[in-house]
């Protein structure tokens, strides 16, 4: 990165960015960043994202297919048995009225065929004949019945996961070129965390350390082991060097606490000694006020991002859905997170000029969302038991019966909470 002197002096903080403009803003440095496209065997791409559309290279189905097991007949019946075709032959056509071949699933109807008799529905005469009444409906799929060649079945930007492997497999497609999973890195700050054991004579048990890679991997992040590094000391050469660490392998270092100006809060004058730019430094929004995005730009040209989280456990949950979310969407090429609705079940109190995310567990069936208790930025509790969060825009209340925007919890990797 840049330098390590930093500057004597401080230039005054920017007003907070809008909760929604500071998501648009991160998702923007995100896709104007995103991860390059390479072209990737299928059995490699669970996880990544498409950077091209998917297209199908023949029709689907690419020649008639059976639905079922049974005989291909010609005219009327009853026919006389000339062969059998099974799933990957070419059979040859039927070319006389009165024959049939028997068929299986998924082979390939013979040209000159009438019919698709089922094999339930047949019977032998005493001559040897197949006798019976075909169905009204054709029994086989016709070429292009579910894609024509050529045709785009999903555009660039999508998460590939089995089901789109699958599809790719059955247009014919060997590889694919695709986005890779961002690659994040954790930084746990704080000398006053205990990582074993409970809390207790002024020290309190690190909760993010554990649940953040967590989370990261959830939204689609490779996070490995060696990537999650704390408690870091609380000095500023301590915090630059482990900063410098982590960038050199990641495109995305989360780091928690230290994200105001106490006397121990080193993050911002590490993030000015290497030279980064802030993309957003805090967001008006309840709890989570004093998050921040920076920007730096490494020697080899890459961009890497560090997200600082607040040290409240709650209040970084509130950064991740924030600020991490969107940005890790851009990177990876896809499309800014659509929030879907709620309606409220009570009412839920505004934070003035803040945006209010307010966590909430959320009725499916009947489209509405509860409020939780202990919900405090220090708490834990009500987080483990809600699926996101409501959205109480600056200025307002939300009134029972409300629609408004819910920021969902991911729940596995890739799936969404609503």
């Amino acid at each position: 990165m840049s330098t390590e002197t930093a500057s004597a002096g401080r230039v005054a903080a920017p007003p907070p960015a809008g909760w929604e403009e500071a998501r648009s803003r991160v998702y923007a440095v995100g896709l104007a960043a995103a991860l390059p496209a390479v072209a990737r065997p299928l059995a490699e791409i669970d996880g990544h994202t498409l950077a091209e559309p998917l297209t199908t290279r023949t029709d689907l189905p690419a020649f008639p297919t059976s639905s079922v097991d049974g005989w291909a007949v010609r005219g009327a019946g009853p026919w006389r048995v000339v062969g059998r075709v099974l799933a990957g032959t070419t059979p040859a056509p039927l070319a006389e009225d009165g024959t049939t071949v028997e068929i299986a699933t998924g082979a390939m109807v013979p040209a000159g065929a009438s019919a698709v008799l089922r094999v339930e529905e047949s019977r032998r005469t005493p001559e040897g004949l197949v006798d019976g009444v075909p169905r009204p409906a054709p029994e086989w799929r016709e070429p292009g019945e579910e894609a024509v060649a050529g045709e785009e079945l999903l555009p660039a930007g999508t998460p590939v996961d089995p089901a789109l492997v699958g599809l790719a497999a059955s247009c014919g497609h060997d590889t694919l070129r695709v986005r890779r999973p961002p690659r994040a890195a954790l930084l746990v700050f704080g000398d006053e965390l205990l990582t074993a054991g409970p809390p207790g004579a002024g020290r309190v048990r690190d909760a993010l350390g554990p649940s953040v890679p967590a989370w990261l991997r959830r939204y689609g992040c490779q996070v490995r082991p060696g990537d999650v590094v704390g408690p870091v000391a609380d000095t500023l050469p301590a915090h630059v060097a482990a900063l410098r660490t982590a960038l050199a392998g990641a495109d995305l270092v989360c780091t928690t606490g230290g994200t105001m100006h106490g006397p121990v809060d080193h993050l911002h004058p590490a993030l000015e000694a290497l030279g980064a730019d802030y993309v957003v430094n805090t967001v008006a929004v309840r709890p989570g006020f004093p998050m921040l995005l920076a920007r730096l730009v490494g020697a080899d040209g890459r961009v890497r991002f560090v997200a600082g989280l607040p040290g409240n456990p709650q209040s970084a949950v509130v950064a991740l859905v924030s600020l991490v979310a969107p940005l890790l969407a851009g990177l990876a090429g896809r499309t800014m997170p659509v929030l879907p609705h709620a309606t409220l079940a009570e009412p839920v109190p505004g934070r003035g000029d803040h945006t209010h995310l307010a966590l909430v567990r959320l009725d499916r069936v009947a489209g509405t969302a509860h409020r939780v208790r202990h919900v405090g930025s220090a708490m834990l509790r009500g987080l483990a038991g809600a699926d996101g969060f409501a959205v109480i825009r600056p200025g307002t209340s939300g009134a029972t019966g409300d629609r408004v925007p819910v920021v969902p919890l991911p729940l596995l990797t890739g799936e969404r909470a609503w």
